[in-house]
């Protein structure tokens, strides 16, 4: 059989989806499988064990091998015997289609029942609406659907040799090499300035970790997030809190960073899935997203938030324009519930609103 496997569109959607694709590798352990993938997602899943090739596919690519008429001859080169398809887009579905695949298996929803031969039915509620599901059991129903044994739903990620080089250079270029254990910050996102968290707590924050903690941090950041990072560092304005914004960026970088903190705390964005996949605690803030959606049920994850009447309002933007959510949440809570994390912390652990906190 030749099967190929229609990957998520997102970093943090593509970590949640490894027990899936570790679960079809179980079933199908003979088989070439072929992972149809966004170029910049695909390195998430660099050192992976269970793709036999990578398809590239993005259909706004300036790179006309990556574009829907060249994949397209690509996937009918393959003979595909079965699509499996994780994103819930038309487009994925009639690529499949058109591609010849005998079997297709996705759910029915966005209008594209009839190009799949087999359909499972999302979640809904009475009034017809979605019901939060973690998405890692969303995608584990493909596979069970398909007969695949399913092991874990665990998350897991490899690093390969130059992601790791690259944050040996990194992280002796910023001082944090053989230096002690450090904490990870993630402020970003693509899924829009909703679930930022302000600059200046995020610099508070590391000021409170370098100096009462006595961790390093390390500011992560992707290329269009270079002048947060820096920004955080200088009102941070301490020796050990550093970032990565004068350094060669890529998402192995950012993978073996992570693997190797001692903590990361993150917006609710993809790189927080980096840490359950290395078994790294984890301390996300949410705002406007619903929790549901993303628990791994990682035992080394908590998450921190801020209640308010509006959300969680799942909106890229604040529809009411004050963001309560995320700039209400205050640092010192932050930084109280990261401190109730890291691993023998002079200071006495601290008391918190358990309010406000929810374990993964």
């Amino acid at each position: 059989m030749t099967i190929a496997v229609f990957c998520p569109n997102l970093i943090g959607d593509t970590v949640m989806a490894t027990p899936t694709f570790r679960a079809l590798r179980a079933g199908y352990p003979g088989e070439r499988i072929v992972a149809v993938v966004k170029p910049g997602v695909a390195p998430v899943l660099d050192g992976s064990p269970w793709f036999d090739d990578y398809i590239l596919f993005n259909p706004r690519s300036e790179h006309e091998a990556h574009q829907t008429r060249a994949v397209l001859a690509l996937l009918r080169r393959e003979r595909l015997d079965l699509a499996v398809l994780l994103p819930n887009s038309f487009r994925s579905a009639l690529l499949a289609w058109m591609s010849g695949a005998a079997r297709r298996v996705g759910y029915a929803r966005g209008g594209r029942s009839l190009l799949l031969t087999d359909r499972l039915r999302p979640i809904r509620d009475g009034w017809g609406r979605f019901v939060p599901t973690p998405i890692v059991d969303t995608y584990l129903a493909l596979a069970r659907h398909l007969g695949c044994p399913i092991g874990s739903r665990r998350t897991e990620l490899q690093t390969i040799p130059r992601d790791e080089q690259a944050a040996d250079s990194a992280l002796s270029n910023v001082g944090l090499l053989n230096g002690g254990p450090f904490v990870c910050l993630n402020t970003g996102g693509a899924f829009g300035p909703a679930k930022a968290w302000p600059e200046e707590h995020f610099g508070v924050l590391a000021r409170r970790l370098a100096t009462e903690s006595g961790v390093g941090v390390l500011v992560l950041c992707g290329p269009s997030e270079r002048e947060a990072a820096r920004s955080i560092v200088a009102l941070a304005d301490h020796a050990r809190v550093t970032s990565l914004a004068d350094q060669a960026l890529s998402i192995g970088l950012s993978k073996a960073c992570v693997r190797r903190a001692a903590m990361l705390v993150t917006t609710d964005s993809g790189p927080r899935h980096f840490a359950p996949a290395f078994n790294v605690p984890v301390l996300t803030l949410f705002g406007p997203t619903h929790i549901a959606w993303t628990r791994t049920q990682h035992p080394l994850s908590l998450h921190i938030l801020h209640p308010v009447d509006c959300g969680p309002c799942q909106k890229s933007a604040c529809p009411k324009g004050h963001h309560r959510c995320m700039r209400d949440l205050d640092p010192d809570s932050v930084f109280r519930a990261a401190s109730q994390m890291l691993p023998r912390r002079a200071i006495p652990r601290p008391h918190f609103d358990p309010l406000r906190l929810t374990v993964e």
